[in-house]
């Protein structure tokens, strides 16, 4: 597999990466990432290996990262629409300014302005809300973006970090109104953190979403470097729970000839549901490091054994409907696009089906 390997987003036509840029690191302005200088030769490596889709928000760096890729950008204009450029709103910006942030249509509107003026653009591809508000109405904020479609300021909405009840009840409101659809979701996913494989993840696939997972190597627990195996616990490091997954990925490393970062990359990328994994780098060899997860392959026991030692304590209801698919087979009910045979206790009971 290689970068320009491409998938379709979701339930649309709009192609990108099987690994997407992150840019949460372009700038220096929360006193760590990357220079400028560096984060152009990341996002040089990244296109000119063939990536196409890369991530933003305008949050990140406090709106630094946006500049960076778009005076980029502003040199290479021949390149800005080969690429698939997503950026966040929601974060506010302005101090005193109650308007400044959320998804009202006001502060939706003023971000995406103000995201488009510092990435030099007149479009971006995808737009993100980059988080849940309760007050706001969602009619509200799903009308905006479908104006700002129509208006060709944006070409395609997302959501991130929002709640699977209220992304499927916005996703259903969208399709009832013909304003334009929920196309993928951004979530937090890894072999240490499985939780959206409850609900986020099969309602993504239920509603014909894709799914982009962040922090897949789990603020960098999964990269090889912070294994703590066989020492006392240190302050911030990884629970026993936890160094047992980094000890199995470590192991499957050895058995592959790969990093342990690779391998929970090319774990995350080969899960269920999962279009783009998104991946971030601090310096250039960091990159090219993740990249090398692409040439990983992992046997169906490798899968397997980091399935298990990684396997979420609570996953309702997704797991608690598997349990219960023979019983619900009777009534022709599938699980996971799979049915099983009758309950047996439903046999011996003589109950009719």
């Amino acid at each position: 597999m290689s970068l320009d390997s491409y998938v379709t987003l979701g339930r649309s036509g709009l192609r990108v990466s099987p690994f997407t840029l992150g840019t949460m690191t372009f700038g220096e302005d929360w006193g760590w990432g990357s220079s400028v200088e560096e984060s152009e030769k990341i996002l040089a490596t990244y296109v000119d290996r063939g990536g196409n889709s890369i991530d933003t928000a305008n949050l990140y760096t406090n709106g630094h990262s946006e500049r960076i890729i778009g005076d980029y950008l502003a040199g290479r204009p021949s390149l800005r629409d080969r690429l698939v450029l997503g950026t966040k709103f929601f974060g506010n910006l302005y101090e005193n300014d109650p308007n400044g942030g959320g998804p009202s249509r006001k502060a939706i509107v003023q971000q995406l302005e103000n995201s488009l003026r510092r990435l030099r653009t007149d479009y971006v591809d995808i737009y993100w809300l980059h988080n849940f508000d309760p007050v706001t109405p969602v009619e509200e904020t799903l009308r905006t973006l479908d104006d700002l479609v129509s208006a060709g300021k944006i070409r395609y909405v997302g959501f991130s970090d929002v709640p699977a009840w209220a992304t499927a009840e916005a996703a259903t409101r969208a399709l009832f109104r013909g304003w334009a659809p929920i196309v993928a979701v951004q979530l937090q996913y890894s072999l240490l953190e499985r939780t959206s494989e409850g609900e986020l993840i099969p309602m993504s696939q239920a509603l014909g979403m894709g799914v982009l997972p962040w922090s897949p190597l789990h603020r960098g627990l999964l990269s090889g470097k912070k294994s703590d195996s066989g020492r006392q616990r240190t302050p911030g490091g990884p629970t026993a729970a936890e160094q047992t997954v980094i000890d199995a990925v470590g192991a499957v490393a050895e058995e592959v000839g790969a990093t342990p970062a690779q391998v929970a990359l090319a774990w995350v990328q080969g899960r269920p549901g999962v279009t783009s994994t998104l991946i971030g780098s601090r310096r250039l060899d960091q990159l090219e490091a993740n990249l090398g997860a692409l040439d990983v392959t992992l046997s169906e026991d490798q899968r397997a054994a980091l399935d298990e030692v990684s396997a979420p304590k609570l996953n309702f209801p997704a797991e608690n409907n598997r349990l219960l698919a023979p019983s619900l087979q009777f009534a022709g009910a599938t699980v996971d696009g799979r049915s099983s045979a009758v309950s047996p206790l439903l046999r011996a009971s003589g109950a009719r089906y």
